[in-house]
């Protein structure tokens, strides 16, 4: 892995020079926009609207439009000389119960590497923070934007997890949800046997992409010549569940049945 970041944590007075490495990967299959009839790769141009012209890279800045339509342009001189004092420091502001931390505000995940310097404050931390069941929220500066983050322990790696400003979270307005719906006891009791059905320990490693896998066996197929047939698609239901209970009653059902299965299997 390459490091994106390097820097410190800062700990009160206590400083730990470390490196950030991104924790995760999108496993996408990754396409070319191509012409249909050769293959052959399209290529796009950056050109100033003004006046059609092609425009080097290196003369590119960033522009916001203002209302008046007129626009500020930023070079990167101006972005670096803003004052932020979290550019190269993981600021510990505070620390919290995890189960206070709401998930819609998780973004991305890091992994954070000490120095050989900063081994033993790392461990430190590391271990102070898992005995005391709380996460650090703490401010960085990535890619040229301040964030907010929480640091937590994983498999004895401290992970920063970068977080959404609250003002990024939108509010969830659904008019249909304002109606009055009655809910009996019974249902409530009968869905919350379901949910026992299907419970158990996490485990990702018993799921799978099943649309990449497909997608990379067509596109295997297709590079070897091969005619490609779909599989057959299960017709889908339709019309409106009227018994609720009944509907309930049989997902309970199906669900201990393929749990028993699996057990036997």
């Amino acid at each position: 892995m390459r490091s994106i970041w390097k820097g410190t944590v800062s700990f009160g007075l206590v400083t730990i020079p470390v490196r950030l490495y991104s924790a995760t990967e999108e496993r996408d299959v990754a396409f070319h926009q191509v012409r249909r009839s050769d293959g052959s790769r399209i290529k796009y141009k950056r050109v100033a609207a003004a006046d059609g012209e092609e425009v080097p890279y290196a003369e590119i800045a960033k522009g916001f439009e203002l209302p008046s339509g007129e626009t500020v342009v930023l070079t990167d001189e101006d972005f670096a000389d803003l004052p932020l004092s979290t550019q190269k420091t993981v600021e510990v502001l505070q620390f919290v119960p995890l189960d206070e931390v709401d998930p819609i505000y998780f973004s991305r995940s890091y992994f954070l590497e000490p120095d050989k310097t900063g081994v033993k404050p790392y461990v430190l931390l590391r271990e102070a923070l898992a005995k005391s069941g709380r996460v650090a929220i703490v401010k960085v500066a990535l890619r040229q934007r301040e964030a907010l983050a929480c640091l937590r322990v994983r498999e004895d790696i401290l992970v920063l997890e970068t977080m959404l400003w609250p003002d990024e979270i939108r509010d969830a307005e659904f008019s249909v949800l304002d109606t009055d719906v009655e809910v009996k006891p019974a249902e409530v009791k009968m869905a919350q046997s379901l949910i026992d059905a299907l419970s158990g320990d996490f485990d990702p490693s018993q799921y799978t992409d099943g649309y990449r896998v497909a997608l990379e066996e067509l596109i295997a197929a297709k590079a070897e010549g091969h005619a490609v047939v779909a599989p057959a698609a299960a017709e889908a239901e339709t019309g409106t569940v009227v018994d609720l209970m009944a509907a309930l009653r049989a997902s309970v059902d199906a669900a201990k049945k393929a749990r028993t299965d699996a057990a036997t299997g």
